[in-house]
């Protein structure tokens, strides 16, 4: 009897249990996210529940085709949901308190207001995903990766998915044959002669977010058949607060910046400077077959060069509201670079039996001097109470570049004399651009209207002086052919005009951009260039339809590639007189006309995001190389031929655990190219690209992140191939999260390297390029007075705080 009685306390005990656990997990919180503006749902936005005191959220669940969520199993205690969306300010609600009594929380509705820079806006602490998809775009949340301190835009750019980024630092968009680089909506590429020196000094502790857009909106220029827009930060928090760091790496690299804010009821400062040194070492060699009219012999060129250089970013911004309805930002960036250059070279020269004839050994030394100058003032007025809003912006850019090069070469045998030579180059380049941007809601706000005009001059100057050395008189004498003077301006008048309509579970925006573009340039030497003015006109075209777990986009667009002052300028640059370089000035734009098609799926734990993509380009713009009876190659720009390419892309995200997120993105496209004027540039190919990364949180406050990268693409005349480069790195947070230590590993199983392939009808060649990429670099950085940043009150029916 006693053992029946045991028996049956201890089953009732254990269904009490059961019974504990199963309520423990019935905890359930739901509600709908709208637009503050309309109301309209917003599907696909992603909604994070938090347990108090955790970094990493408990559950992650998107919004239906309605906007709404509800996400249950949820154990009874304290938690804050965050809710983000791309072009909308992330939303925070705390202290909703989940209990037997109450266990389920129904926070109604929930009302995201769009992201602008507004100083009026509440400012949100959140944490975004790494990575989001939109139809046109995709978005990289800086500050959610571990380089978000202590590196550079050329760090992050390597990591950014569908973006590719060459031997130089280079970036393009995969499948992009043109990409421009924007820095807060306004093109940065043309203010510098060297994008690629900006980014290796603008610290990624200044940028909040990087976006990839494929087919631009009409409220962007024209020009590019891409555009990477990096956002830097501009909502800080109140009071005073900033960060500063450092890092060195076993290759020499160093870096140092800082940066701080201050903001208050009505304006906000703030400001930063960088500064990096860095080590460059490069290994090149060419091999290039000749097949003359009754011969045929062979050019092996092997080279090594070393550049060390210093650079430096400061930046310096403010932010008033005026009042209520306008708000004023000014802001400028300075940028400086300095290097010097050391190079050897051989240059074999073999008879058809591979016999060496003849040897030219070459020693190049440089110097360079960079320096950039951007200053912005931007205004904007709230014209009414529904979302009006009118937006004048003004940009002023100053760049200078000195360049100055000694080559001296000796052969052998010795039956040619020594050869010194000096090239110096200086470029000055200079624009103004104004624009007036207006949007509108319309139709209770259910639409939204844009009407917008632009102005741009350009101006760039390149003074091209060449000079041998008279061993006879020691001294040296101006080569007057190759010394000239190359002036070049540009006038581009512009206007666009786009509508977005939104239903409940429609989306549809079309736009028209008009250009008028104006180009003159000329030599000192008394050749002048006439180009007609053009008109082009752009327009673009997107369309969505949500469903209850994915949606389906399109879109399309018409972009120009036109030729400026690099593929233009007829000037020779003979830094070697083997491999002479210059520019076509009988150039057309080249236009291009890109669609795609895509899917957005999505799951608790993943998100999938396939797009069929195709692009058709007319009087496509390539560096051609032609070698003459001597041997002597030249390279320069010409219209060569049209181009079809078609392509599919997927790329996507799966988070199996809560502390680890991988992502992946894939290209796969064919590329045809047609010549009417020559048949040997007929030709069909493959390009492939893609990476891989995994980030992981790990226990003790420790992250760890890597990636890998690929690319293989078709050209003209050939093709080009790049390695497998590979970053990791692990951070460790110190100090309440004031304090940030971070190990970076670049390539560790092998250097960077790229590989050419290209051919004409008398010569076959074949290119190899490596860089001392691998390295491995510690980082410190250091957070001072933090401050709370403001929160949004829970909404009704929540609990209160």
């Amino acid at each position: 009897m006693k053992n029946r009685m045991k028996a049956t306390f201890l089953s009732f005990s254990l269904l009490l249990c059961s019974a504990q656990l199963i309520a423990a997990d019935k905890g359930v919180i739901s509600g709908k996210v709208v637009e503050q503006v309309g109301a309209l749902p917003i599907p696909s936005a992603v909604v994070a529940v938090y347990a108090v005191g955790a970094e990493q959220p408990v559950v992650t669940a998107p919004t239906d085709e309605n906007g709404v969520f509800k996400i249950g199993s949820l154990k009874y205690g304290t938690y804050r949901i965050k809710v983000n969306y791309i072009g909308f300010t992330t939303l925070l609600i705390d202290a909703i308190i989940l209990t037997d009594k109450d266990p389920e929380k129904r926070l109604g509705t929930l009302k995201m207001v769009a992201d602008q820079t507004s100083l009026q806006e509440v400012t949100i602490a959140a944490e975004k995903p790494l990575i989001q998809y939109a139809a046109d775009m995709m978005t990289y949340n800086v500050g959610q990766s571990i380089l978000a301190e202590g590196s550079t835009a050329s760090d992050i750019l390597r990591n950014v998915p569908m973006v590719e980024v060459d031997l130089d630092g280079n970036a393009s968009i995969s499948g992009k044959r043109n990409t421009r680089i924007f820095i807060d909506g306004k093109p940065s590429d043309y203010m510098t002669s060297n994008i690629a020196d900006l980014l290796s000094v603008l610290p990624s502790d200044a940028i909040e977010k990087i976006e990839v857009m494929t087919n631009p909106p009409a409220r962007y220029s024209g020009d590019g058949e891409g555009i990477i827009n990096i956002v830097l930060k501009k909502n800080f928090k109140i009071g005073l607060g900033g960060n500063a760091g450092g890092s060195v790496g076993l290759t020499g690299k160093t870096n140092a910046n800082a940066n701080a804010s201050y903001k208050a009821k009505n304006y906000s400062i703030n400001g930063g400077g960088a500064y990096q040194y860095n080590l460059r070492k490069t290994t090149s060699t060419n091999y290039r077959e000749n097949f003359l009219t009754d011969t045929t012999f062979y050019q092996n060129n092997l080279n090594n060069f070393q550049d060390s250089g210093d650079g430096g970013n400061y930046r310096a911004n403010f932010d008033w509201n005026i009042t209520k309805k306008q708000t004023l930002r000014l802001s400028t960036n300075y940028n400086n670079n300095s290097s010097n250059s050391l190079g050897g070279g051989y240059n074999y020269s073999l008879d058809e039996a591979l016999i060496e004839q003849s040897l030219r050994t070459t020693v190049n030394t440089g110097k360079i001097k960079r320096a950039t100058l951007v200053v912005d003032a931007d205004y904007e007025l709230n014209i009414d109470t529904v979302g009006g809003r009118l937006t004048l912006g003004l940009t002023y850019n100053d760049n200078n570049n000195l360049v100055n090069r000694v080559i001296d070469r000796t052969f052998t045998p010795a039956n040619r004399a020594q050869q010194l030579q000096n090239n110096i180059d200086n470029i000055s380049n200079n624009g103004l651009t104004f624009k007036a941007d207006f949007d509108k809601p319309v139709f209770k706000r259910r639409d939204n209207i844009e009407l917008g005009l632009q102005y741009t001059y350009r101006n760039n100057d390149k003074d091209q002086r060449n000079q041998y050395f008279d061993f006879a008189t020691q001294e040296y004498v101006i080569n007057q052919k190759q010394s000239t003077q190359f002036l070049y301006n540009e006038d581009i008048f512009s206007g666009y005009a786009s509508y977005n309509f939104k239903t409940k579970n429609w989306g549809a925006k079309a736009g028209l951009r008009a250009e008028f573009t104006a180009v003159r340039f000329d030599l000192s030497s008394g050749e002048n260039y006439d180009i007609d003015p053009y008109l082009n006109l752009f327009p673009t075209a997107s369309i969505s339809r949500n469903f209850k777990k994915f949606n389906l986009t399109s879109s399309y667009s018409v972009r120009v590639n036109r030729p400026r002052e690099n593929t233009l300028n007829p000037q020779i640059n003979n830094a070697d007189p083997l491999n002479i370089r210059y520019g076509n000035p009988n150039l057309d734009p080249e236009l291009t006309q890109q669609m795609d098609i895509g899917l957005n799926a999505w799951g608790m734990k993943w998100n999938f995001n396939p797009r069929l993509t195709y692009s058709s380009r007319k009087a496509v713009i390539e560096d051609l190389k032609f070698v003459d009876q001597t041997g002597v190659s030249e390279s320069t720009f010409d219209n060569v031929s049209a181009n079809q390419q078609y392509g599919i892309i997927l790329s996507g995200n799966y988070r199996p655990h809560k502390t680890i997120s991988t992502n992946a993105n894939f290209m796969f496209s064919q590329t045809t190219y047609q010549s009417d004027i020559n048949s040997a540039l007929n030709r069909t190919g493959k390009n492939l690209s893609g990476s891989i990364g995994l980030s992981m949180q790990l226990p003790f406050k420790t992250a760890f992140e890597g990636n890998f990268n690929y690319y293989n693409n078709i050209s003209a005349q050939g093709r080009n191939k790049g390695s497998i480069t590979t970053w990791m790195g692990a951070r460790k947070v110190f100090m309440k999260n004031k304090l940030n230590a971070r190990v970076n590993i670049s390539d560790p199983f092998g250097r960077a390297n790229n590989s050419s392939f290209s051919e004409g009808s008398n010569f076959r060649a074949q290119n190899f390029n490596t860089n001392n990429s691998s390295n491995v670099t510690l980082s410190l950085n250091y957070r001072f007075a933090r401050v709370t940043k403001a929160k949004v009150p829970p909404p009704p029916g929540s609990a209160a705080p």
